[in-house]
């Protein structure tokens, strides 16, 4: 008998259960129909998806592209501290001390929900100014 992540398998299941995860597409619908036809066991569609295994299958829908970005301030060089504040404070129009302690809190959000044009802008502004800026 094997042992798999502490439950005991008999060496007859452990067999059938690798060689039905071994199966192609093609093998696993003709399973499914002998199974119905001789046995008249009509396999559940999920299991067809379980016996041909991870991987198999449609393909994954595309992710939907980012249309929306959150840019976030990571840090700033020490030197150019007062000019990175500036430049928050003309992104946000937060007052001087709220900026002073975005850019203090870093890593933090500048602005959220921007298009990637806007955020391209900014993170390009934000660095110039001496600030280590990514998109999310």
């Amino acid at each position: 008998m094997a042992e798999e992540n502490g439950r005991v398998w008999s060496p007859e299941v452990q067999d059938l259960g690798d060689k039905i995860v071994a199966l192609t597409v093609a093998k696993a619908v003709e399973l499914g129909n002998y199974m119905e036809e001789v046995h008249k066991i009509k396999p559940a569609a999920s299991a067809v998806a379980v016996a041909v295994g991870p991987g198999v299958g449609p393909a994954p829908e595309k992710p939907a592209e980012q249309t929306e970005f959150t840019v976030q301030l990571d840090g700033f060089d020490a030197a150019k501290k007062i000019n990175v504040i500036k430049i928050v404070r003309e992104i946000t129009g937060l007052g001087l001390k709220e900026a002073k302690d975005l850019v203090e809190g870093s890593p933090k959000p500048v602005k959220e929900n921007v298009s990637k044009d806007e955020a391209g802008k900014l993170k390009q502004k934000l660095e110039e100014g001496g600030a280590k800026v990514s998109l999310k």
